[in-house]
């Protein structure tokens, strides 16, 4: 069972069968009145019916999943299965939305609401610092040094927007609203929840993270939990 919040997020490794299925758990656990998803634009979100929801295939075809480059949908299909009636939200942006962050910054292409959730103020240097090298890091070095900022960018982009969608849900649903990301969207201190907490403070939120292997330090989520790796090619090896 978990601690009571109105928005709940669930982080994952994407291509970690397991942390999928935790997910639904926790779902069924927390029977939401809403789903977020960050791999959903609103646009396809709005595509779920009740009658499609039952249907894997069918649904994965109107979401259009197999060209959106997301793992399996039968990873993803048994979240929706676990709370049925709950309404679906998409917190994605387009491929030009994410083109325009990476060159011009977020706040930008966010849109008028952008101050509210944080995106009107530059990082400070210390923090843009730990966030490119994070970015170098999970590109495997093999980004160009310029092109990391934007890169941050792009996930101060798709943070607030996770945070927008989720409480745009909770406004509209009353919630709980549960969200479905990865794991570096749901940390507290630079994810969605630290965006919605700059837009929403009142609101309460829970974390959980999901790791393949045991983490270092204090891990910015309020519950994390670790499970067994992933059989899966060197992720590395696409950029050589």
């Amino acid at each position: 069972m978990l601690p009571p919040a109105q928005v709940v997020v669930l982080g994952e490794v994407h291509d970690n069968p397991q942390h999928h299925v935790n997910q639904a758990a926790a779902v069924a656990a927390l029977a939401p009145t809403a789903l977020v998803f960050e791999m959903l634009t609103p646009q396809q979100a709005a595509r779920v019916t009740p009658a499609l929801i039952g249907d894997g295939p069918a649904l994965a075809e109107a979401l259009e999943w197999e060209a959106s480059g997301w793992p399996d949908f039968t990873l993803y299909h048994p979240i929706f299965l676990a709370a049925p009636a709950a309404r679906v939200y998409g917190a994605a942006f387009d491929r030009e939305a994410i083109v325009g962050t990476a060159k011009g910054g977020a706040a930008r292409m966010f849109g008028p609401d952008a101050a509210r959730f944080g995106l009107a103020e530059p990082l400070a240097e210390a923090d843009l610092a730990d966030r490119v090298a994070e970015q170098a890091e999970a590109h495997c070095g093999a980004l160009p040094p310029g092109m990391l900022p934007g890169m941050v960018e792009v996930q101060r982009l798709r943070d607030a927007g996770l945070a927008r969608a989720a409480l745009k849900a909770l406004e509209e649903t009353g919630g709980p609203v549960a969200v479905i990301t990865g794991n570096g969207h749901a940390r507290t201190d630079r994810g969605l929840p630290a965006a919605l907490a700059v837009a929403a403070p009142e609101v309460t939120i829970l974390t959980l993270g999901q790791f393949e292997a045991p983490p270092e330090g204090d891990p910015p989520f309020d519950l994390w939990l670790v499970t067994a790796p992933a059989e899966r090619d060197d992720p590395c090896a696409a950029f050589r």
